[in-house]
């Protein structure tokens, strides 16, 4: 294939991007983790399951960086997980080192390349990796946006009973509890959810989406969730891949835009070719532009954390 994706993280998420990925069609797939044996065994598990599935994706495991060089996109999934009664900011002081360490290997082997965080605590790991990397801004973009938004479409869906296809709704806002799922840009089949459900109603679908990893987490009780956000960040892969100028919601980093400067956060973006090609400027509400403000300064407050390590 013409186009190369590199998933850093062998791990759940790692793992079913790099299936994602294969199965699509979308590109050769190179899969690094540090533990040697795993990403090779499970791209060749995954290679051999091609000819069912049906597709010519090459899946290369590696334990260095020297396999990744020449790729398009690298998804960076390594980190720790979360566990029961942890937060996504009780990771960064691990996950900062591990996200800076990984992000040199990719930038000095792809320098062209553009990088889709999906490490936690997202805002702050594209901080780091930003800083990292001395890329421009379009092409860092972390994966938060598509998943809580999922998130909130599936439990729209769920709510009224309707096809998840006919369901569109947008989170903006920091990666975290203080997420901001916007109800008046959500619809189904082009009916704002304002209009079909309660407010009572769309609260509790607000409140479930903020916590919608920890209800997961509660869950496995051994890990976190990685099915849905493998989707997310392969579906912003394939937006660039095929410079599909797809409207999604992403962390990006704002010189301004939203009246927020040198910092990354979820806002709707196009993504296309080059990465973020526009920041989509939204009108906003006192409430919704106070939430974002509130969500806002979490971020800068991981900032802070970050320049202490």
């Amino acid at each position: 294939m013409d186009k190369k994706v590199t998933v850093v993280g062998a791990g759940h998420v790692g793992a079913t991007a790099a299936q994602r990925l294969a199965e699509k069609g979308l590109s050769d797939v190179v899969l690094v983790d540090i533990i040697e044996g795993v990403p090779q065994g499970k791209a060749l598990d995954l290679m051999e399951a091609a000819p069912i599935e049906k597709h010519d994706s090459h899946l290369t495991g590696a334990n260095a960086y020297e396999a990744t060089a020449g790729s398009d996109i690298a998804i960076i999934t390594a980190g720790i997980p979360r566990k029961p009664g942890m937060s996504r900011d009780d990771l960064i002081s691990t996950n900062a080192g591990i996200v800076r360490q990984v992000t040199e290997q990719i930038a000095k082997y792809s320098p062209d390349c553009i990088l889709i965080i999906v490490s936690n605590p997202l805002d702050a790991m594209c901080h780091v990796a930003y800083d990292a990397s001395g890329f421009p801004k379009n092409r860092v973009i972390g994966m938060a946006g598509v998943l809580d938004s999922a998130r909130f479409r599936t439990f729209i869906a769920m709510e009224l009973n309707v096809s998840v296809e006919n369901t569109h709704a947008f989170v903006l806002g920091g990666h975290g509890d203080t997420m901001v799922p916007l109800p008046r840009y959500s619809t189904v089949a082009g009916i704002p959810i304002t209009e079909l459900m309660s407010a009572d109603r769309i609260d509790a679908l607000v409140e479930r989406t903020a916590n919608g990893g920890a209800e997961i987490v509660s869950l496995l009780k051994t890990g976190s969730a990685y099915y849905a956000p493998a989707s997310a960040a392969v579906e912003m892969a394939e937006a660039i891949l095929k410079d599909k100028k797809k409207i999604l919601p992403c962390a990006a980093m704002l010189e301004g835009e939203y009246g927020y400067h040198d910092l990354f956060i979820g806002v709707p973006v196009k993504l296309g070719a080059g990465g973020v090609e526009e920041v989509i400027q939204i009108d906003l509400t006192a409430d919704e532009k106070a939430a974002l403000d509130k969500s806002a300064a979490a971020v800068e407050e991981l900032k802070g954390v970050l320049a202490k390590l």
